[in-house]
């Protein structure tokens, strides 16, 4: 079970929200990572610590198909990303890059901004104020996936 701090933000953020088109040519993620959510939370990259959570509402991650979105919040250390429901393709590059992204349709409407949660990918359980809640549970094979740094870590050492 991981621990750390909620940062709440709304219903359908897009990938411009998560990281502003006009970083992209920075050239690496650490360049980038300093202006995650500028344009919602300036103070976001300084305030965010290790292990703390994103928790979003219905379709997180909409918008461009860029991978950067969730590349700058797994270097800023965020343990996961929990949401009422994903956009395909931002959850599919969470995946890839090793950043767990958790369906769970309750918790985001309960919870707010500096509330402190636990997190159990393996039972598919989140705590926060007191009550558990009920997660996606990954399976076994993208645990894996996670444990490993993703899925292109992940083939790499399958090639070993």
């Amino acid at each position: 079970m991981s621990g750390g701090n909620i940062f709440k933000f709304h219903n359908d953020l897009d990938t411009d929200q998560i990281i502003g088109s006009q970083y992209l040519l920075l050239p690496t993620i650490e360049e980038m990572k300093v202006h995650t959510f500028e344009s919602l939370d300036p103070e976001f990259p300084n305030k965010v610590k290790p292990g703390d959570f994103v928790v979003g509402g219905e379709n997180f991650g909409c918008g461009s198909s860029r991978e950067q979105a969730p590349s700058v919040l797994k270097a800023l250390g965020v343990e996961a990303v929990i949401a009422k429901s994903f956009a395909r393709i931002f959850y599919r590059n969470a995946i890839n890059i090793g950043l767990p992204v958790i369906v769970c349709k309750e918790l985001p409407d309960e919870v707010k901004t500096g509330d402190s949660m636990e997190l159990s990918l393996t039972e598919g359980v989140a705590r926060a104020n007191g009550k558990e809640y009920s997660c996606t549970k990954l399976p076994e094979y993208m645990q894996n996936i996670l444990n490993q740094g993703g899925l292109i870590a992940s083939l790499n050492k399958e090639e070993v």
